[in-house]
Formats: C-alpha cells, sequence, structure tokens
C-alpha cells in the first residue's frame, strides 16, 4: 500500500517527531509512505492532483485536522487523521476552521487523538462518530548525545558562572511561537534569579516565528538570569535535558507535549503550567508539578528543590508513567492496524 503522510514539517518541532515515527509504524509493516509538508500545497485540488498521478497512492494521513485535513478533502482515496492539538484546543474557536474540519473528520476513515480529554473536546466541538476516534497517546523514544559537554553548553548560551555544577537549570524547551509563550514566566523567574542567583532559566528551541523569536532574543538580553540556547539536535537536547534541574513547559495549548514526556522518560522533574494538555499527562505531585501563574511557578519550583522526597517521588512515577502509556510497541501496532482499515475499506 502506498500512502501519503500530510504534516506540518517545521525542523525539529514536535509535529515532524511524530510524523517521522509513525511513518516508520507504517513503513515496517511493509506499506510505503511518502511524507509531505502541508506548507508546500496551496490546495486541495494540488493534494488531489498528487494522489491521482502514477503510481497513485491508496491513501493518506494528516496530521493536524486543518492545516493538514482540509488539503485531503478533495481526494477519491480513503484518509485517516491524527489530531495535532491546537486543531481542537484552539482553531474549533474560530467558526471558519471549525466548519471545514467537521467536514474532514466527516469524510476521515479514522481520527486518532493522544489523550482522552482531546477525544471529547474533538466529540464536543465537531459532528462526529464516537466510535470513528481513537485514543493513542504519542510513543516516547529517548536518545541521548554521547559527546555532550554540558559546561561548553551553558557557556554558549551566555550562562558564565564558573562552578555550573551548582546551578539550578530550568529548561524551556519549546518552538519560539505565541502559542508555547516562552516570556510567560520571564519577569518572575528574573526576580527569583535575583533572590537566588543559582537558579536559572535557559530557553531553547527552534525560531518558528520571527517576531516572536525577536522579541525573546531583546528581552533575555536585559533580564538577569535567563537566557536563550541555539537550536541543537534531538540528541544533544535530550543530554541538556537529562542534565538540568527540571523541564519546564509554559505552552498557552497542548496536544500532548513530547518534551513532557521525554523529561520523564529521561528522570527529570517537570514544571508544567497547568491546561488541558498537560494536565492529562502531568499529575500534580505524583508525576510532576503543575501550576496556574508565573508565581506559583517559583513556589511550586521552590518546593522541588528543598523537598528530596517530592522530588523524586515525581522522577519515579514520571518514567513508570511513560513506560506503562508510551510504549512505541504499543503505538506502532495501533497505527498499523488502522493504516489496514484504509486497505480494506
Amino acid at each position: 500500500m502506498k500512502l501519503l503522510v500530510l504534516a506540518c514539517l517545521s525542523p525539529r518541532t514536535g509535529n515532524i517527531t511524530t510524523a517521522e515515527r509513525i511513518r516508520t509504524h507504517i513503513e515496517s509493516a511493509g506499506h510505503t509512505c511518502e511524507l509531505r509538508d502541508a506548507a508546500e500545497f496551496q490546495s486541495s485540488a494540488e493534494v488531489a492532483k498528487l494522489v491521482s498521478q502514477y503510481p497513485s497512492f491508496d491513501g493518506a494521513l494528516a496530521i493536524h485536522l486543518f492545516k493538514a485535513g482540509r488539503l485531503l478533502l478533495d481526494i477519491q482515496v480513503p484518509f485517516g487523521v491524527i489530531f495535532g492539538g491546537t486543531d481542537i484546543n484552539e482553531d474549533v474557536k474560530v467558526e471558519q476552521k471549525r466548519v471545514v474540519m467537521e467536514e474532514v473528520l466527516l469524510k476521515a476513515r479514522f481520527a486518532v487523538a493522544f489523550t482522552d480529554k482531546l477525544k471529547e473536546e474533538a466529540e464536543l466541538f465537531l459532528l462526529s462518530q464516537d466510535s470513528k476516534i481513537y485514543v493513542q497517546p504519542q510513543g516516547i523514544q529517548t536518545e541521548v548525545a554521547e559527546k555532550f559537554c554540558w559546561t561548553e553548553f551553558l557557556r554558549s548560551s551566555g550562562v558564565s558562572r564558573e562552578h555550573v555544577d551548582q546551578l539550578h537549570v530550568f529548561l524551556l524547551v519549546c518552538g519560539l511561537r505565541r502559542v508555547k509563550d516562552p516570556l510567560y514566566l520571564v519577569d518572575v523567574f528574573s526576580e527569583w534569579h535575583n533572590e537566588n542567583p543559582q537558579n536559572v532559566l535557559v530557553i531553547i528551541g527552534p525560531k518558528m516565528d520571527p517576531a516572536v523569536t525577536v522579541e525573546v532574543e531583546a528581552v533575555v538580553k536585559r533580564t538577569a538570569g535567563v537566557f536563550l540556547a541555539q537550536e541543537r539536535s534531538q540528541q544533544e537536547l535530550h543530554a541538556a535535558m537529562k542534565r538540568c534541574f527540571a523541564v519546564v513547559n509554559c505552552s498557552v495549548s497542548e496536544g500532548m507535549s513530547a518534551a513532557i514526556l521525554e523529561a520523564m522518560d529521561l528522570g527529570v522533574p517537570v514544571v508544567a503550567r497547568d491546561i488541558p494538555g498537560n494536565a492529562a499527562v502531568v499529575q500534580h505531585e505524583v508525576t510532576g508539578v503543575l501550576y496556574s501563574s508565573p508565581q506559583e511557578f517559583v513556589h511550586q519550583s521552590w518546593r522541588l528543590l528543598s523537598d528530596r522526597e517530592l522530588r523524586e517521588r515525581v522522577v519515579k512515577n514520571g518514567k513508570l508513567y511513560v513506560e506503562k502509556h508510551h510504549s512505541l510497541k504499543q503505538e506502532r501496532e495501533t497505527y498499523q492496524r488502522l493504516v489496514n482499515t484504509l486497505h480494506y475499506a
């Protein structure tokens, strides 16, 4: 079976990681996958033309109901969709987008949500057959770069302390774009740093929105205790995550944060903003800590620093949670089974 997989393929983002992992699952069952960036196409007619060209495609898969799914509306082969997160959390609030996504979901043979919450939201806001939406959490696999120098990483990010091992580095892993809200904690963290200079915040992620990037760079330059790291490979990022004190999330919206799950898998505490996507995977004081304001972030982070028992508990439970609910084997079996439903339609 030849499949088109359509997704938003910005370099080194959760979307491209998810798309490549799912392609690997499908290809391991003997199918052929062509992974294409939704940004390449202006209309659904262009995708329909591609799909029908010889040798033609037998089916398609879209990651993100609006950005990729709408481009499949004119194809003549069966397709499935995977919710991205912002489609259900944000795009449904725009009626014009909601109507389009509803049409995509009605035409799709199946849909996949990363969490039960995302499935419930989709059923609430979009006309759909309940039996069509499957819940499959993201499979997680981490790989740490062997030749990684923590001191060099910090110095190249602007952290010039001599004894870096004495620092408590909070690593905010996010693409520089509005939905990730990278400056949400900056002011309060800087105040905390002035009181406790060993606490530093390092922001790392791809520069996705030029306007947000310029803003972040300007703010970081003039803010004590907050630094911006150069983007790194996935293995180097995982190595940095493993060395930091805690991984931070401050997004306005998430489908399912791969960075949070990767931190859990690496045995690192997670401090996450209390939004539905994060609360679906981070159970407060069990697998991580949640906060709903910058001030509460400082409070919860201070608790992690001062309460060794809490810290060890969330690390242990986080690791167990990922092993139980985010196995690659289970994810692979789910997608192989769903893709077969396109084949035997």
